[in-house]
């Protein structure tokens, strides 16, 4: 399942019902105490995460009238199938339990009472039967579900042992089902098979919060390392064993040498005592793993951005290793200010890697901040500005021009006025390949421009933005500066849109690429290293000029992604870290390349 929106009312700050929608990467911004971490703990109760079980201080302080606390998930990217049992199948469509847009829509309710709250109840929002005598089948159990097929005359269209083709057969008869929006309680009765079903198919969420400790003490760093130390004692039980078995030989061998000498001295102590060898051998216990750098000084004695960022990747690991443990396909990693204790650039690293995760399959990331500098790196469609309405209230606002001017101002991502050029890409993981290819050139010749670092460069996506690139696009649309565009030759229409940009006579450039794509200019060396360890068999591909790089390599593994990452991050960013000045040049690439950064360098002073 794939989170599609979030639904939260009277939960802390959010009074009013709000819906969120969730992209692959959302970024929550907006000003201290706005609501930003309210959004992330009310997932975690949704989820029932071990740090955000509700209480009564989770309540809205100033309720509406509904007198109930809600936290709600919509869901697509169904399961085709659920198994109620081992031999029932039914689908989420056969029970009638999509909402009206065709999504899978979960509500958690607690009722509110004198400041309490109650037991929670798990509602399903769904287009429903609400005709009289079909509209409760979901709660009846077998006898009666039986007992009104029979009634109705449709025992051929059942198999009497099973409650989906009962509740088919039934809601077959009905001349009229009024199909109607309504809410159907799924953990109670025979609704609660389905409902523990449809749990099983959750994303896995993990939560990292800002205000912790950073410590190789913490539970996220402990855990995993636990789970490694446990998994080398099983690969060693054997010899284990036999190791416990030799010290308990010998220490017998000891203590029945001591009895008989202390039956020299006391007869009647002597044989009052009995050797006893414990067999109570927990051999995780004796072994404690820690982080330590190649100077032997511990990560606890570290600056505590280290700390975060050790921190921060062992709770990686542990979240992936939990989703792979519990089965779950899915994941959505929730992280609150990433920013905490960061010097910018890393910074930006950290935005980088989030964004590449979101990119993976199956994977959501959900961000809160109030950083300029990260804000500005995120990608412009997820991002939602929560903020105040009054004492009582919160609204979430979704990206739009209108929008992301607010947050550009209320957060301070200005535009960069340094900007000289404007370079022109079709996506993001050409980005990432001109970054590293120029940083590359950049430290073979120091009057190339390095796009990586140099303000005086804009790089603008034709296809998406993040709301740096949007303030800046909004910036230097009006102010005629020189552009180069960068456009790669496998589509034909190109060549048309490079024409106009180069008839223009204001010092713009376009270039169409001689090979195929960005891809092609990797060498095969370069991609081999890069998927080396992550493919069961090596990823050497006849690298040509026109071979469609992404589809060549997804033929050759059978599959379009690895460790659930798109081909062409792997490409574009671990392959280009692979190259070198040598490889640009047996690939006849350099030369070109050099052509679009002095382009760029052209327009810079």
């Amino acid at each position: 399942m794939k989170l599609d929106a979030i639904i939260i009312q009277n939960f802390r700050g959010f009074q009013r019902r709000t819906i969120i929608p969730v992209s692959s990467i959302t970024t929550f911004v907006g000003r201290n105490d706005a609501g930003k971490s309210s959004i992330l703990d009310a997932l975690g109760a949704f989820f029932e995460h071990s740090l955000c079980k509700p209480d009564h201080s989770d309540a809205c302080v100033h309720p509406d009238d509904s007198g109930e606390m809600r936290v709600g998930c919509v869901f697509t990217d169904l399961p085709e199938s659920i198994t109620l049992d081992s031999s029932v199948q039914t689908t989420l469509q056969d029970e009638f339990l999509f909402n009206a847009e065709g999504k899978l829509e979960i509500h958690k309710v607690w009722q509110l009472n004198d400041g309490k709250i109650s037991r929670l109840k798990t509602l399903i929002v769904a287009n429903h039967p609400t005709a009289d005598g079909f509209s409760d089948l979901l709660q009846q159990k077998r006898p009666a579900l039986q007992k009104l097929v029979r009634e109705l005359g449709v025992e051929a269209l059942s198999n009497m042992n099973s409650n989906p083709s009962l509740r088919s057969a039934i809601w077959q008869a009905c001349p009229d089902l009024e199909i109607s929006e309504v809410e159907i309680q799924i953990d109670k009765e025979d609704a609660k098979t389905i409902g523990d079903q449809i749990a099983r198919h959750y994303p896995a969420y993990a939560l990292f919060r800002a205000d912790r400790p950073s410590t190789d003490e913490d539970a996220e760093v402990q855990d995993p390392l636990k789970v490694a130390i446990q998994q080398a004692i099983s690969e060693l039980e054997t010899e284990l064993e036999t190791i416990k078995t030799t010290v308990r030989t010998r220490a017998m061998e000891v203590a029945e040498r001591t009895l008989a000498k202390l039956h020299d001295f006391d007869p009647a102590l002597a044989e009052t005592l009995e050797p006893n060898f414990s067999k109570a051998m927990k051999w995780d216990s004796l072994f404690k793993l820690s982080l330590d750098s190649d100077d032997g000084i511990s990560i606890n004695k570290r600056g505590s951005g280290t700390r975060r960022l050790v921190l921060f990747s062992f709770f990686r690991a542990e979240a992936e290793r939990i989703r792979q443990q519990d089965g779950k396909a899915n994941i959505i990693y929730a992280i609150e200010e990433p920013e905490t204790a960061q010097h910018p650039s890393n910074q930006r690293k950290v935005i980088e890697a989030l964004i590449s995760i979101a990119e993976t399959d199956g994977c959501q990331v959900i961000l809160t901040t109030h950083v300029p500098g990260l804000a500005g790196l995120a990608p412009a469609e997820g991002i939602r500005h929560v903020r105040r309405t009054n004492a009582q209230s919160r609204e979430v606002l979704l990206a739009s021009d209108e929008n992301l001017h607010e947050v550009a101002r209320e957060l301070g991502v200005l535009p960069d006025k340094r900007a000289q050029v404007i370079v022109c890409v079709e996506g993001p993981t050409d980005i990432q390949f001109l970054r590293r290819i120029s940083r590359l050139l950049h430290g073979e010749d120091p009057t190339l421009p390095d796009m990586e670092n140099d303000p005086r460069i804009a790089l603008i996506l034709l296809g998406g933005s993040t709301l740096k690139q949007w303030v800046n696009e909004h910036l230097l649309q009006n102010l005629n500066l020189p552009e180069i565009h960068i456009y790669d030759s496998d589509v034909s229409d190109y060549a048309d849109s490079a024409a106009q940009v180069n008839a223009r006579g204001d010092g713009s450039t376009a270039f169409i690429t001689q090979k195929r794509e960005i891809e092609n200019y990797l060498h095969a060396d370069a991609i081999e290293e890069a998927f080396n360890g992550h493919t069961q068999q090596p990823v050497r591909i006849a690298l040509t000029d026109q071979m469609d790089v992404e589809v060549e390599i997804k033929t050759l593994l059978g599959q379009g992604k690895v460790n659930r990452r798109s081909l062409k991050s792997w490409l574009n960013e671990d392959a280009a870290d692979k190259m070198t000045i040598e490889r640009l040049d047996e690939r006849n690439a350099k030369t070109e390349i050099l052509s679009w950064l002095q382009a760029v360098s052209n327009h810079l002073s």
